[in-house]
């Protein structure tokens, strides 16, 4: 099968200049099929603090009330994905900025409210992501660049998290191509010491996975994005690597990073 990237860009990077431009260059440079997925909370927080808007966060999960939502709508969908799509487009690479609502690509639901009430927050619908939708994109040449937000086919748009949505695309492209998913951020990988880039972990199986969540040795905010690694390789994607943006071509080359292995 035709290899396919699922890169999804995040953490501090989106919000240095330099870092960025220099991860979109050597995004740019990536041969072949791709995808790039986006956050932009930390823009979504400065702006809103500009406009009053107060950030509310519960276990590292925004809080998304009505003004929250247009806040990150107009940040994250707006701001960030046009502005990345722009320099994309300026190093050659033919970007489409797209959000989960454009051509119903990602179909999510309003997460429930149980002990928290997360607002207009979405989970992704796995089973109705159209492949066929996303196969016109990549197969006629245009490289989507994904915002993180989805529509809940009732007129809502809703707040997403970014890795989920790299997992989820991943997974429902896995049948038709060689999927790698990178997630990619400032950190060298999963780290046994959060300070400490020379304590990556070059490999983690499920039971490593296990064991090291157990016994406190990775950090509360790297857990959902491996849960997500996991939950990709279990369902047909061929390779999940986690590492250093400014090393995208090391990453995919498997040479750096954190790989997660399925066994």
């Amino acid at each position: 099968m035709e290899p396919l990237y699922v890169i999804k860009i995040g953490g501090n990077i989106l919000d240095a200049t330099e870092p960025l431009q220099a991860f979109l260059k050597s995004f740019a440079s990536v041969p072949g099929k791709k995808i790039l997925i986006h956050g932009g909370g930390k823009i979504a927080t400065r702006i809103g603090d500009q406009l009053g808007i107060e950030s509310k966060y519960v276990d590292g999960r925004r809080i998304t009330d009505a003004a929250t939502i247009d806040l990150v709508t107009m940040v994250y969908g707006g701001l960030v994905n046009k502005q990345v799509v722009a320099q994309l487009q300026a190093l050659g690479t033919n970007a489409i900025g797209i959000t989960g609502a454009d051509a119903n690509l990602i179909p999510a639901k309003k997460r429930p409210v149980k002990e928290i009430d997360y607002g207009f927050v979405g989970d992704v619908k796995s089973a109705a992501i159209p492949p066929a939708s996303w196969q016109v994109l990549i197969n006629n040449g245009w490289v989507p660049v994904v915002a993180p937000l989805t529509h809940d086919q009732e007129g809502h748009i809703l707040n997403t998290n970014a890795d989920t949505m790299a997992q989820e695309i991943a997974k429902a492209l896995a049948p038709y191509y060689k999927v790698q998913l990178i997630y990619s951020f400032e950190k060298a990988g999963v780290l046994l010491d959060a300070n400490d880039d020379s304590t990556v972990i070059p490999e983690i199986k499920p039971d490593h996975y296990e064991t090291l969540k157990a016994s406190g040795k990775i950090f509360a905010g790297m857990i959902p994005k491996l849960d997500n690694a996991f939950a990709a390789v279990r369902d047909g994607v061929n390779k999940v690597i986690i590492g250093n943006a400014a090393q995208l071509e090391l990453l995919i080359a498997g040479k750096t990073g954190t790989s997660i292995v399925h066994e």
